[in-house]
């Protein structure tokens, strides 16, 4: 039988050609398969310089997450407006949960630990935009505190990252700082027991989470009784959690004592009256930590516990991102440069403003206040104009 040597390399020929066209149809599926999905909260600062080089990034309003937004996904990225529970991340195929924030009230751990997924926090990301914006506030409903020095006593607490920065900062401006944390001992700090704050201080800051058991609770930590230990004089202000603060007790206490009073969080936020608002002095969106170097901090935090979870090697660092800004504290004082440029460096008179511009038919509404928090012009923290931090 005579072989016909052309027609028989040319079926091995296609056949090779098939196997190998169907071998690379299988490894581009298989890649496919492996490319990871990552769902992100539309408003975290940086998501794609961090995490673009991992996979596919789908950016989503984070107050209205779903189950179908996340039930493929391999890594789920917030803030504090996502209630991580059952309802959203059961049944998925989720490996990893990033807040990039302080708290974790919104995160239901046990839930997630039950599916066997990794969980991060920001612990501390933006810390010093807090205790800035506590000074910020301050300065703000009384000028004259500046040249005040220990005449002046800031209570602060809650004494975790927030509070013990902010302490620091208050003493750079000279001020007497008391603090209560039954959970912290800080040497640098004097500690006095709650009821000795509360009739001390003449100005009051919040910073603790929100819990609703143990031997310390905080939920409607400020009620009637708490108010009637204060000092009708004394600030209240909270960038903490809304419901630390019984908001009808707020309310009456205002009423009665007139006390000036700086909410950045509210009881049923986002659901704020406008009787709220006619009572407090300043009021601002939630905003207190949203500072760009706070932002990107928390970011860069999640993305770090992002790289250990699924062993990536963590080589980014957000100071590669920032702009230069003026530099205002550049030979001067403290003092002299809050004095004339604290206005510049943060308008906290604006914020107020474009939130009660937001009211509509006696309530502020939620879209309106939504997309406040979402196109928020980031303010950058004192030491990028050249100044102190702690």
């Amino acid at each position: 039988m005579k072989i016909n040597i052309v027609s028989v390399y040319s079926d091995v020929l296609q056949s090779n050609i098939v196997l190998r066209l169907c071998n690379g149809y299988h490894r581009v599926n298989k890649a496919l398969e492996d490319i990871m999905k990552i769902v992100a909260d539309e408003n975290l600062a940086f998501t794609d310089y961090f995490f673009a080089e991992f996979g596919e990034i789908e950016h989503k309003a984070g107050r209205t997450l779903t189950h179908a937004d996340v039930v493929d996904a391999k890594a789920l990225l917030v803030r504090s407006v996502t209630q991580v529970n059952p309802a959203l991340i059961n049944n998925t195929t989720l490996q990893y949960v990033g807040s990039a924030t302080i708290g974790t009230d919104h995160l239901d751990i046990n839930a997630i630990e039950k599916q066997n997924i990794q969980w991060a926090n920001a612990a501390g990301c933006n810390a010093q935009a807090v205790a800035e914006y506590v000074i910020t506030a301050l300065l703000h409903l009384k000028p004259t505190l500046l040249n005040a020095e220990e005449s002046f006593t800031l209570g602060i607490i809650g004494l975790g990252n927030v509070g013990s920065r902010l302490a620091y900062m208050a003493k750079l401006l000279g001020w007497n700082v008391i603090g209560h944390d039954p959970f912290v001992q800080q040497d640098t700090i004097q500690q006095v027991d709650l009821n000795t704050l509360l009739s001390t201080a003449d100005a009051i800051s919040l910073h603790v989470p929100l819990t609703k058991t143990g031997s310390h609770p905080t939920y409607h930590l400020f009620n009637a009784e708490a108010f009637a230990a204060m000092k009708a004089t004394a600030i209240l202000i909270n960038s903490a959690r809304g419901p630390v603060i019984e908001e009808q007790a707020l309310l009456a206490d205002i009423e009665k004592t007139q006390r000036k009073v700086v909410l950045d969080v509210f009881e049923h936020e986002p659901v704020i009256s406008e009787q709220v608002l006619n009572a407090v002095s300043l009021v601002t969106p939630h905003i207190a930590g949203y500072s760009l170097e706070g932002k990107a901090r928390g970011t860069q935090m999640i993305y770090e516990a992002f790289c250990k979870t699924f062993q990536f090697e963590a080589d980014k660092s957000f100071e590669s991102q920032l702009p230069v800004c003026a530099q205002y504290f550049e030979g001067q004082d403290l003092k002299s440069t809050l004095q004339k440029h604290l206005r510049e460096i943060y308008p906290i008179a604006r914020d107020d403003q474009a939130l009660r511009a937001c009211l509509k038919e006696g309530m502020i509404d939620q879209k309106a206040f939504d997309h406040l928090r979402k196109t928020y012009p980031l303010r950058r923290e004192w030491a990028a104009h050249g100044g102190p931090k702690a």
